[in-house]
């Protein structure tokens, strides 16, 4: 492994959020964490936010993440308020000029984007964003195993205290890209514009062999979206 992190890691935004489901058009958001990570790993800001979702957080997401909806409601801000806060400040540190890191960013953009439109919040593009399941997929797409953050953070070392915790997920999500940054520092694009681009494609083509590789053995009907990082 390259032992130098590249300019474009040495300072990472990255991002995550709990949710009360898996659906991005209709989960609403109850937590959000937005941290800066300095080229050692270490959190030099973080902005947390706790939401009350307007809706009943169900006991299969409170599983997950531990917040119910009492406490979402008794220390939650209003979804509107968190919502334009977080969008505030992801363009702050984008026009800051740092790349916003996001696991399996699809999940949790397009999940904003729908809390944008709920909400009356402007929404405008991201990028660029690494997100490190795509390249991680993409430049040992034959390591065999599971590829949650969880599976993933494991084979990098980097330690996951609490996962599913939003801020917790969102800095385990940088260290795992600045490994990838360092591992692949000589086949990755030097610059952030053509990484993000380089990941539109990766996307794709990866739904399109999990498409046919369902649809082969269990659904011929099975559809993956591959929009990245944001699907319409």
């Amino acid at each position: 492994m390259n032992d130098v992190l590249p300019l474009w890691a040495t300072q990472l935004a990255v991002f995550d959020t709990e949710t009360t489901g898996v659906e991005t058009d209709s989960a609403r958001i109850v937590s959000a964490t937005l941290a800066l990570l300095s080229e050692h790993g270490e959190v030099s800001e973080r902005y947390d936010w706790l939401l009350d979702p307007g809706v009943e957080i169900p006991d299969s997401a409170v599983r997950v993440h531990g917040i119910t909806t009492e406490v979402a409601r008794a220390s939650g801000i209003a979804a509107a308020v968190g919502v334009q806060q977080i969008t505030d400040r992801i363009a702050q540190v984008i026009d800051r000029g740092l790349p916003l890191v996001v696991y399996n960013a699809p999940y949790d953009l397009s999940l904003l984007r729908a809390e944008q439109r709920r909400h009356g919040v402007a929404t405008a593009d991201i990028a660029p964003v690494l997100d490190p399941l795509i390249i991680d997929k993409q430049l040992d797409r034959y390591r065999k195993g599971k590829r949650t953050l969880v599976a993933v953070a494991e084979h990098y070392g980097v330690a996951l205290g609490n996962a599913h915790d939003a801020g917790e997920d969102a800095i385990a999500s940088g260290k795992v890209m600045q490994h990838l940054a360092r591992k692949y520092a000589n086949t990755l694009p030097s610059e952030l514009e053509e990484i993000h681009a380089a990941q539109i494609g990766w996307a794709k083509a990866q739904a399109e062999n999990f498409q046919e590789y369902m649809r082969r053995v269990r659904d011929p009907n099975f559809v993956a979206e591959g929009e990245w990082p944001v699907r319409s």
